[in-house]
């Protein structure tokens, strides 16, 4: 059974290892990514250093296997991202915006997210304001964990003052698709189109 507990700093690295190994539709990218730590200073790190809080892992066998992390507040996440995240990166990593996008190796397309961060859309924003990430190694899923700390996250924000939160999952990876949809995230109107690889899903706290 997997003990979920508050994030500690000495975690950092099993967030960074999660990341990559959940990282291609729900599956381990280490074979596909040059850079082992781009996954991870965009989905994990900076809501565990900047934000923990709301941050909460799993640990099973004395080992990190899942996090779930967020923040309560979007836009406000994106512009602190932008005073206290992304300086300390972009010097490390190239802008790849020469580069025309179809020629970006995958390594290039999260650094250009390094220097030009997406935004969600403001259909989603305005009615989801919060946002969270959950990832689990293949151990733990399917075991009723990742609803547990969903709800652990999820309770801990509305604590704190969150109304709603959405997530967004790549269109790909269905399995996590219907997980979301399970717990009651719906999908948002306005959010999604006919196409694009993010779908988004939002709920009520």
């Amino acid at each position: 059974m997997a003990t979920l507990r508050r994030y500690q700093s000495g975690d950092l690295a099993a967030l960074y290892r999660i990341s990559l190994a959940t990282g291609l539709h729900g599956g381990d990218a280490s074979q596909i990514y040059d850079d082992p730590q781009l996954m991870g200073h965009i989905y994990s790190a900076p809501y565990a250093v900047l934000e923990p809080d709301l941050a909460f892992v799993a640990e099973t066998d004395g080992a990190v296997a899942g996090f779930v992390l967020g923040t309560l507040d979007t836009r406000a996440w994106l512009a602190r991202l932008e005073a206290e995240w992304w300086p300390a990166l972009r010097p490390r990593y190239r802008d790849p915006s020469e580069t025309p996008e179809a020629e970006r190796t995958l390594d290039q397309r999260r650094c250009h997210q390094i220097h030009h961060p997406p935004s969600p859309p403001r259909a989603v924003v305005d009615r989801f304001p919060a946002h969270l990430h959950l990832n689990l190694l293949p151990q733990l899923q399917r075991r009723g964990i990742g609803t547990r700390m969903a709800g652990l996250w999820c309770d801990r924000a509305a604590k704190l003052g969150a109304t709603a939160a959405h997530v967004g999952v790549n269109r790909e990876n269905q399995a996590a698709v219907a997980f979301w949809r399970r717990i009651g995230f719906d999908d948002i109107d306005g959010g999604n189109g006919e196409s694009g690889r993010t779908i988004w899903l939002g709920r009520s706290l």
